[in-house]
């Protein structure tokens, strides 16, 4: 009997501490990763690829924390705006934002970059530039106030839209006043083509375009569409002379308090989003072009090479009166993005 018993109770202590070393082992995966909640805002549509980059982002980094962290992204300046987002990361109230460029030309006037006219001939070029030294660089510009840049996520080139005739000329810009993400650069280049330029929040800027605030805007064919611009807008003329380039930034004070474990993810997490904000950003403004033009609500113009060309040269004095402020070793550097990766 007490053999028996010595079995028994042998047998029942092998399974008991089988049983907690399996259950050690099922989550111990994810012992180091810390819990939180993450904000993510941004101001764009949830059709666009800068929400789909942010949901790929979320969807990755819950499933591979096994829910111990929650990403909430707020789209359509559900959360935050254009006026107030970065602040708020400052503040570490939100902890990434995915601004246009153009909004930090106050901090570094090398954000400029994505409005120096026909610097990029696609996605390729632009994403070359701000994954190399220079552009990383730039998006580390302001750690002094708190703040990190990450990745670049595009959005594509950009088209002009409005409501009083067809453009087709520099002349036919004279004495027109465009919405603009705001920055020297833009300001210049629209006072080279004798027209004005404002800067108006891009959730106010539906209601600007209908009440005649400004005659026209800017932007990609994906926020064109989205933001069903071309509802408003009388003529659209294709011309990729600027381009609307976002980053993902995020607040230092979360960063650093990250630990090992969960930053790796976080970060791997980040890549997921940037991956495929940067395979849906042609795309989806390929088919937001087909949709602009089923719609018929607007008038389409596309320019010749030889067209395009007399607003390069028109514009190729904006490039000068700016090289001491953003440089010209970043001047180098977007060449050389264009000319290892632009269009041949």
């Amino acid at each position: 009997m007490k053999k028996f018993l010595f079995l028994f109770f042998s047998l029942v202590l092998t399974v008991v501490v089988a049983g907690c070393g399996g259950n050690d082992g099922n989550n111990g995966e994810n012992d180091g990763i810390q819990e939180m909640t993450i904000k993510f805002s941004h101001v764009v549509a949830e059709n666009t690829p800068k929400n789909m980059g942010a949901e790929a982002m979320k969807e990755y980094i819950e499933s591979e924390s096994d829910g111990k962290i929650e990403v909430e992204v707020y789209p359509n300046s559900s959360l935050f705006g254009d006026d107030d987002e970065y602040e708020n990361l400052v503040s570490n109230n939100v902890q990434f934002i995915a601004p246009d460029l153009s909004k930090f030309v106050g901090h570094n006037p090398q954000y400029n970059v994505p409005s120096l006219p026909f610097a990029f001939d696609n996605d390729e070029a632009a994403i070359a530039f701000w994954d190399g030294d220079k552009g990383q660089e730039v998006l580390r510009s302001m750690e002094d106030d708190g703040v990190i840049g990450l990745y670049m996520w595009p959005n594509g080139g950009k088209h002009i839209t409005n409501n009083g005739h067809p453009i087709k000329t520099p002349e036919d810009f004279s004495g027109m006043k465009f919405r603009t993400q705001g920055g020297q650069v833009l300001e210049s280049l629209y006072s080279e083509l004798d027209a004005g330029s404002e800067s108006i929040a891009f959730d106010e800027l539906y209601t600007a375009l209908d009440q005649g605030v400004v005659d026209g805007e800017e932007n990609t064919f994906s926020n064109i569409e989205s933001k069903k611009f071309d509802e408003v807008q009388e003529y659209l003329t294709v011309m990729n002379h600027t381009r609307v380039d976002y980053a993902i930034f995020t607040n230092t004070e979360f960063w650093d308090g990250l630990n090992d474990e969960t930053k790796e993810l976080v970060e791997q997490g980040i890549q997921e989003g940037t991956d495929v904000a940067r395979e849906q950003a042609a795309e989806l403004n390929a088919e937001a072009f087909e949709i602009i033009k089923e719609n018929g609500n607007s008038e389409i113009i596309e320019l010749t090479d030889e067209e395009i060309d007399v607003f390069r040269d028109t514009l190729e004095p904006v490039y000068d009166e700016f090289e001491d402020d953003i440089g010209q070793d970043v001047y180098d550097a977007v060449r050389e993005a264009n000319d290892e990766h632009g269009d041949s």
